[in-house]
């Protein structure tokens, strides 16, 4: 059964539930990751080793992956997957380039008489991008991450990703890296790869700041480690609305909702819709479609769709497109997918999601992959405060400013009238000392 919610009369609980999405209980998962996180402090590459026997059943040797198995990654793909790989990353590249563009890396603009103010813009030094493989392997992840962080000019990239069974790691995500011009994989994942590039251990650098989508385990692993690198924008289970009206194509709908809807039992996928015939069509026949998916992928749906406790997803039928963009904007999804009639009306009044895809010609496995536009978005209603993943995510601003004498003249009293008044006395006596 397909759940379906006349969001007017849905009870405040099950809104809750809705709205809430699958947020983990991070708190928990921080005590089992503490112990973890303080062994890779105190033995470094030694308990990495230990961890991914335990947890990947790999006996690892090398921890930074060697040119001998970059080549054979590459020897070992499909001719097809390769080219598959270097189409997106080529559009995924233009897109960032273009961004880039927009970056001004120093500015100064006179504020008034003898004052000016401005920005100065540099890379990161150094970055870690955490690229996952739990339930498969993820390329990817690995170009909307380094791609960005390399035209940003960061000139230190460390890739810290799980091993495979066999201790070595995902072909295609090491044929993808060196693509993208990174060449420093390490195989480790999970909390223990975080606290490797937190602290540094024989092989794996020391980072500024970490980037990409993990586990409960990896979102934990960066909240206690926020004091000694820039955990970046959260990034946890998969969600999506799908925005609809009578224009909508219903069966590339039941289509478009199970494409975030297959990532697992904790996803969100959502059709907000105040037509009633779609929302009919879509609960009737969403059913033979999931019957139709592998496994565990049938399962997955089916669960996500049932409208179970924990389970996410649905159909929620407003009365009206407002009361729609109201529910999308206050939801503020990963992924948004507008199929209406007027879809530049309702741009302007869509104000937070991680990204937007227009049109029945758009549905979101074309931006996961190849437009261009990055996958890596703000989820758990993040979208409010946060941005998708961008070349600004590897750059940083700094504030550049200077007088002349007739500048400071012009400010010297109202900073000093300020200073007073906030108790500040050095900070007065600077400007009314000074040798000028």
């Amino acid at each position: 059964m397909i759940a379906l919610y006349r969001w007017h009369e849905t009870d405040t609980q099950t809104r809750d539930r809705i709205m809430r999405r699958a947020q983990a209980d991070i708190d928990a998962v921080c005590a089992l990751v503490k112990p973890i996180i303080e062994d890779v402090q105190d033995n470094g590459d030694e308990a990495l080793r230990k961890y991914a026997k335990k947890f990947e059943g790999a006996d690892v040797t090398n921890i930074k992956a060697s040119a001998e198995e970059f080549d054979a990654a590459a020897d070992a793909l499909d001719e097809n997957l390769k080219d598959a790989i270097r189409h997106c990353v080529k559009n995924v590249k233009a897109f960032h380039v273009k961004q880039m563009e927009r970056v001004e890396d120093y500015w100064l603009e006179e504020i008034e008489d003898g004052v000016w103010a401005g920005e100065q813009v540099n890379p990161l030094e150094s970055v870690g991008l955490y690229v996952p493989r739990g339930k498969g392997a993820f390329p990817s992840a690995l170009y909307m991450l380094a791609i960005p962080a390399q035209i940003a000019g960061v000139p230190n990239i460390a890739i810290v990703t799980p091993p495979t069974p066999d201790g070595g790691i995902d072909a295609a995500t090491l044929f993808t890296a060196r693509l993208c011009g990174v060449e420093n994989v390490y195989k480790c994942g999970g909390s223990q790869g975080i606290a490797a590039l937190a602290y540094g251990t024989e092989s794996v650098p020391k980072v500024k700041k970490v980037l990409g989508p993990g586990s409960p385990y990896v979102a934990a692993a960066k909240r206690l480690l926020s004091d000694r690198l820039d955990p970046g924008m959260p990034a946890g289970p998969s969600e999506s609305i799908i925005l609809a009206d009578s224009s909508a194509d219903p069966d590339n709908t039941i289509l478009d909702i199970l494409n975030e809807g297959e990532h697992g039992m904790d996803s969100a996928a959502l059709l907000v819709t105040h037509d009633e015939k779609l929302a009919a069509y879509v609960q009737e026949n969403m059913p033979a479609v999931i019957e139709s998916l592998p496994e565990p992928h049938q399962g997955i749906c089916k669960h996500v769709m049932s409208g179970e406790n924990e389970s996410y997803g649905g159909i929620i039928l407003t009365s009206s497109l407002e009361e729609s963009i109201a529910f999308s904007n206050d939801y503020a999804p990963e992924h948004l997918h507008l199929k209406v009639q007027n879809p530049d009306e309702a741009l302007k009044k869509l104000k937070h999601a991680g990204e937007i895809l227009i049109g029945e010609y758009t549905p979101s496995s074309l931006g996961n992959y190849g437009i261009g536009v990055n996958h890596v978005l703000p989820t758990g209603g993040w979208a409010h405060s946060y941005s998708c993943t961008s070349v600004w995510d590897f750059l940083k601003r700094t504030s550049l400013s200077k007088c002349n004498k007739a500048g400071f003249e012009a400010l010297k009293n109202s900073v000093c009238t300020m200073t007073d008044y906030e108790g500040f006395p050095a900070h007065g006596e600077v400007l009314r000392r000074r040798k000028l």
